[in-house]
């Protein structure tokens, strides 16, 4: 996949995306501030635009880097602060390759996750969206060229299922001690939708196979 390509992925996958907005904004209502639904429109909103303006002749890394500037500026929340440093990690891991394949895509999820575990100081088993980013991003590397995305889409939902049993240990959702309990992480959640819209621009075009 090139910059071109990644560019137009992205940008489709964002359109499925937003269409769960209300219902990362009802989950997070439930456990945070409740501002996720808003986050992932605004953020989304500015992405789309700013993708518009990158040349044809563009490199992975600078599509992701146009990405994170977005979405960290359309929004003053953590979780789009967190998004935008891991987009940034990972884009390091590409450097200046003018295509990315499986395995770099699966470096890049590693990377950004490492990045969210690291400035958000948690890690899986905190209820977070690490508890569906870690597994996910594990099971794109270890599986076989173009099984990837599906391995990792049960990956994140197995992730998400298990948070409802969790207790928030980060956050405003923190604040709610044993109450976190049987509530589903929006975090999760939200990576878990990502995926699966990623999956559904995927069947939509002919590029995005990992």
């Amino acid at each position: 996949m090139n910059g071109n390509e990644l560019n137009y992925q992205i940008s489709r996958c964002l359109d499925i995306f937003t269409e769960h907005a209300d219902e990362l904004g009802d989950l997070d209502q439930a456990l945070g501030d409740g501002d996720l639904g808003i986050t992932v429109s605004l953020g989304a909103k500015a992405t789309q635009e700013a993708l518009a303006q990158l040349p044809e002749a563009t490199t992975p890394t600078e599509v992701v880097l146009a990405c994170a500037k977005a979405f960290a500026n359309a929004n003053p929340s953590t979780m789009a602060a967190l998004v935008a440093g891991a987009l940034l990690a990972g884009s390091r891991v590409w450097g200046d390759t003018e295509t990315i394949d499986s395995k770099m895509i699966s470096a890049f999820a590693l990377a950004a996750a490492g990045s969210i575990s690291q400035r958000g100081k948690s890690q899986v088993g905190d209820k977070t969206i690490l508890d569906a980013m870690y597994p996910a991003a594990e099971a794109l590397q270890d599986s076989p060229e173009g099984e990837g995305l599906d391995a990792a889409i049960e990956a994140a939902q197995r992730g998400v299922t298990s948070s409802k049993e969790l207790q928030s240990q980060r956050g405003r959702a923190s604040w709610l001690q044993e109450r976190s309990i049987g509530l589903q992480d929006p975090g999760a959640t939200a990576f878990l939708r990502f995926l699966q819209s990623w999956k559904a621009a995927n069947s939509a075009s002919s590029v995005g196979s990992v």
